[in-house]
């Protein structure tokens, strides 16, 4: 192979059996000479059936270098060149290096696209996929067999399927267990491939050689995954972070369908779910003899405590979508797996004033909301994604515990705050910022997450803000400064309009007494153009 350095004195070359015209090499370009695609393709279509493992070995090799080339690729390949690496693959009776050139070269082939994947034979299919069920596999044969094995199942339903019931889910997952990341990445694009692939109808689908359901799958990776990837001291590559993304948005979107789902008042199981919420606080001994008329009054007071806004019937308040029966499923969860916070958060709203008390059902609902909107819930993957939280490997029961955490750090805000209904949506803007800011900080276990989003205490995130505003004055542009220092008078001179105008329409405080807390009014006396000022109870 020859190169050579183009300059304008040169007239023509011949490149890859081609004529150039000189105008279309540009100057100072470096020309390599090689043989024409053709001749070259039939050099190495004689080489690889050599019977000489050296040739062969050669031959191989250098076919995987030019295969990337398409003109080549198409040359070999018009000498059924592909169905003899095919051929080579089935027999297996070479050595682990031929192999691993044969499957590479491949590869390289059938990722032009000019060769349907479903063209290849069952027995090919399954002689790779045996390759990745080997327990003492050659890990460069492995590695590329874990490559053709996801183009396979991307490119075909009909391929997914024969390759999910020859996949032995145990032995996929052990290669995420070994020390080879280039192995592990692979084994994981396999797995995902897998898992996005799959339908509804493969959620319980049993192969031949194992169990393949999603469910199952998702769970045995999230274990591999925490101990040998996230807490391992290795670092965790771009194309692994992808992956482990996806895997993340495949196990949140399960809870998709009940957070998309509205509640169903005749469904008796629904039913129950929403009344063991009032039960598990309120039940009281006895209350089987009352009357309909009574249990119906006595159920919409309890419902009401519990911070339903439509307490005669409160199913109407999870008819919305999102977040559906998924908000049912947080509340039931906190309620069983917490019984002791539950109650205390309950029975402490319920003791205070209507206007200061913080609405447990109303509050979890919007909760849930914002939960499904930070972890985007119900989208799909991104091709390019690869922020995940390691915080989600770690659990089962992913949004529910997450939801536990949060919702008695609302409740926190909410008194840090001194809230009241009118500051609902305020509170919940400061709790979706508690909770985004942590997570964006990568927690690896819940416990960390808790004590973490604690601390940011509704002072902390005023301190956080102020300072982003400050800086982000200061990266201002100086014709926006400017504007900014113009218009300052301007607006001081607004501000203390509004609060004159305020204050002689009048405007509520809050009195702290022994007793309860009052609300008064104040109001310029009619008796005077002065600012005197008479105080009126508000009950």
């Amino acid at each position: 192979m020859v190169s050579c350095q183009t300059s304008s004195a040169l007239e023509a070359c011949v490149l890859a059996g081609a004529l150039l015209n000189r105008l279309d090499i540009k100057n100072g370009s470096i020309l390599r000479l090689t043989k024409a695609p053709g001749r070259c393709a039939e050099d190495l279509f004689k080489g690889i059936q050599s019977s000489d493992a050296g040739v062969c070995c050669d031959s191989l090799k250098q076919l995987v270098s030019v295969s990337t080339d398409i003109t080549f690729a198409q040359e070999f390949i018009s000498r059924d060149g592909h169905s003899l690496l095919v051929r080579i693959v089935e027999e297996a009776q070479e050595t682990h290096l031929i192999l691993t050139h044969a499957l590479t070269a491949f590869m390289e082939l059938m990722d032009h696209g000019i060769v349907s994947w479903e063209n290849l034979s069952t027995i090919f299919i399954k002689k790779v996929t045996s390759f990745v069920n080997e327990k003492a596999g050659d890990a460069s044969v492995q590695q590329v067999s874990l490559d053709i094995l996801e183009s396979m199942v991307l490119s075909s339903r009909s391929l997914f399927q024969q390759i999910r019931d020859e996949i032995i889910l145990e032995r996929l997952l052990s290669h995420l267990q070994v020390s080879n990341q280039q192995l592990q990445t692979k084994a994981m694009a396999l797995l995902m491939a897998l898992l996005q692939t799959a339908g509804e109808a493969d959620r319980q689908v049993s192969g031949r050689s194992a169990l393949f359901s999603v469910s199952l799958c998702i769970n045995m990776a999230f274990a591999c995954v925490l101990q040998n990837i996230i807490h391992s001291s290795g670092v965790v590559g771009d194309e692994m972070a992808h992956h482990l993304y996806v895997l993340q948005t495949v196990r949140l979107n399960h809870v998709e369908a009940r957070m998309r789902t509205p509640l169903d008042s005749f469904s008796q199981e629904q039913r129950e779910a929403l009344h063991s919420l009032r039960q598990a606080v309120f039940e009281m001994e006895g209350e089987g003899s009352l009357s309909n008329e009574r249990r119906r009054s006595l159920c919409a007071k309890e419902f009401k405590k519990l911070g339903f806004s439509n307490n005669s019937n409160p199913g109407q308040d999870l008819s919305r979508t999102p977040p559906g029966l998924l908000a049912l499923d947080t509340m039931t969860y906190f309620a069983s797996r917490y019984p002791d916070a539950y109650s205390r958060f309950v029975l402490e709203n319920s003791s205070r004033e209507d206007k200061h008390e913080c609405p447990f059902a109303r509050s979890s609902i919007q909760l849930t909301l914002i939960l499904c909107e930070i972890l985007r819930i119900g989208e799909p993957p991104s091709e390019t994604g690869s922020s995940y939280h390691p915080i989600f490997f770690a659990q089962d029961r992913l949004v529910e515990e997450l939801f536990c955490i949060c919702i008695q750090l609302l409740n926190k805000t909410w008194k840090e705050m001194r809230a009241t209904q009118e500051d609902f949506d305020k509170v919940m803007q400061v709790v979706r910022e508690q909770i985004t800011r942590t997570l964006s900080s990568k927690p690896t276990s819940l416990e960390l997450f808790k004590n973490k989003v604690n601390a940011l205490n509704y002072s902390e995130i005023l301190k956080l803000r102020q300072t982003e505003r400050l800086h982000q004055e200061e990266t201002l542009a100086p014709p926006v400064l400017e504007l900014k220092e113009r218009l300052k008078p301007e607006l001081l001179e607004l501000i203390k309009q509004q609060r004159l105008n305020r204050l002689c329409h009048g405007t509520m405080f809050r009195k702290i007494s022994t007793r309860r807390r009052q609300g008064e009014k104040l109001r310029p006396s009619t008796h005077s153009n002065s600012l005197l000022i008479t105080t009126h109870s508000v009950s």
